[in-house]
């Protein structure tokens, strides 16, 4: 029974904290604490906590996550997003949900330039929200589109949670990861597109004219300079011209003379810009501290192997390990945020699936992929809550056609899951 005392105590302080209401970050610092006092005297607990907190901050490597979160603030702001969007409109603008259509394909290259899903869902919601409801959309129906398709943006790289995810699993290739991403992104997106046009022709919505080569030229010529950025910075990756660090630096600089260019951004608004997204950061920094410190109490306390050698006691079949862990990273998705799930279940699974055979980057596009979907479900998820915010509508309202759209998220899952080659074709192709 001592042996299930820690897991027991970190299970339950953590459920009970996270039940009264108390912030996700202190509920992980916290339940680490009391669990700690179970092997150790209360001061040297708390100082193992306060110093595992911040060495678990001490990385070169999450210096990109403040800067990939500061251009994303900078595209919403500056004019990006605009362009993508009429990029994206000249593209599948006419078939049916047109306008659903736009915003998956806008979220999707929103994604692969700033890598934020509430960035995404911000500036998507915003902007083709009110177009919606003018051209008969349900508010529900474009809420529902905006929520899902925005999570594409942490599969299509630059990616902060792949960032993360290469920091918990010891070091997996960033660039790796990256190129990962792309397949299983798209797919996604793709799978998004069917949904949403069968239901917008069930409900015979608006479609919109096809516009012609002319247009779509003029339309790319104008939202080139803002995917060059895709280019520059995962191609400067690939080719090892720069680190993810350096990059995000580069990606800050360059949409920062891309919104000046555009006449859409001044230096009177930069200090608002700086701000949000330093109050971001703080958030998600102390997500990672207190989630590095709870990672390193499941390994003091020997938890990893022990769910490990529990999860290959059950079966030595792949699929279906693979299976049960999918499980319940979706039920944890349900109640933690993403950066922390990663952070805790990285250390966790990771030792499982590669007893399995399990190629490291494969499992890092699958644990994001999934936890994905959590970020659309009540009760944590904050993208559902920034998209019902922006939409102004309900949860309950939005509920009902989000559901196709999280079945087709859970099917991508499981083709994700079981195909390797989706994650892997292009970093085998190029070599990283």
């Amino acid at each position: 029974m001592i042996e299930f005392l820690p897991v027991i105590v970190l299970i339950l302080s953590f459920l009970v904290l996270l039940t009264i209401g108390v912030p996700v970050a202190w509920c992980i610092a916290i339940s680490s604490l009391l669990t700690l006092t179970v092997a150790m005297p209360l001061v040297a607990a708390t100082t193992t906590v306060s110093q595992r907190i911040a060495t678990g901050l001490d990385s070169f490597a999450l210096l990109a996550i403040p800067f990939f979160i500061l251009s994303g603030q900078i595209m919403s702001k500056g004019g990006i997003a605009h362009r993508l969007i009429s990029f994206a409109k000249t593209l599948v603008g006419f078939l049916p949900g047109g306008l659903a259509l736009i915003n998956i394909v806008s979220a999707m290259l929103m994604g692969a330039i700033a890598g934020s899903a509430m960035a995404s869902a911000s500036a998507m919601g915003s902007i083709l929200g009110p177009e919606m409801e003018k051209e008969g959309y349900s508010k529900e129906f474009g809420a529902a589109v905006n929520i899902a398709s925005s999570t594409t943006g942490l599969i299509i790289p630059p990616s902060n949670t792949l960032i993360v995810y290469s920091l918990a699993s010891g070091g997996v290739s960033i660039a790796a990861l990256f190129l990962a991403g792309y397949i299983p992104g798209i797919l996604t997106g793709l799978l998004m597109m069917v949904v949403a046009m069968i239901w917008a022709k069930n409900k015979k919505y608006k479609v919109g004219k096809r516009s012609s080569l002319k247009e779509v030229f003029i339309k790319f010529i104008d939202a080139f300079p803002s995917l060059l950025l895709l280019f520059i910075v995962i191609g400067g990756i690939i080719g090892g011209f720069f680190t993810a660090t350096e990059a995000s630096a580069i990606a800050v600089l360059y949409t920062f003379l891309l919104s000046f260019y555009y006449k859409e951004l001044s230096f009177k608004s930069m200090p608002k810009v700086i701000l949000e997204s330093v109050e971001t950061t703080a958030i998600v920094m102390l997500l990672i501290g207190a989630s590095m410190c709870m990672s390193w109490v499941l390994s003091y306390e020997n938890i990893p192997q022990d769910i490990s050698e529990f999860l290959l006691s059950i079966s030595d079949n792949k699929y279906v390990i693979l299976l049960i862990i999918n499980l319940i990273l979706l039920f944890v998705g349900i109640f933690m945020d993403m950066t922390p799930a990663v952070l805790i279940f990285t250390p966790i699974f990771l030792p499982v699936v590669t007893a399995l055979g399990m190629d490291a980057t494969h499992f890092g596009i699958v644990l994001v992929l999934n936890l994905c979907i959590g970020l659309c479900t009540p009760p944590v998820g904050s993208v559902l809550f920034v998209g019902v915010g922006i939409a102004k509508t309900t949860i309950a309202k939005v509920i009902p056609p989000l559901i196709p759209l999280f079945l087709v998220m859970i099917l991508s899952l499981l083709l994700v899951t079981y195909i390797p080659q989706l994650s892997l074709w292009l970093p085998n192709f190029f070599g990283v």
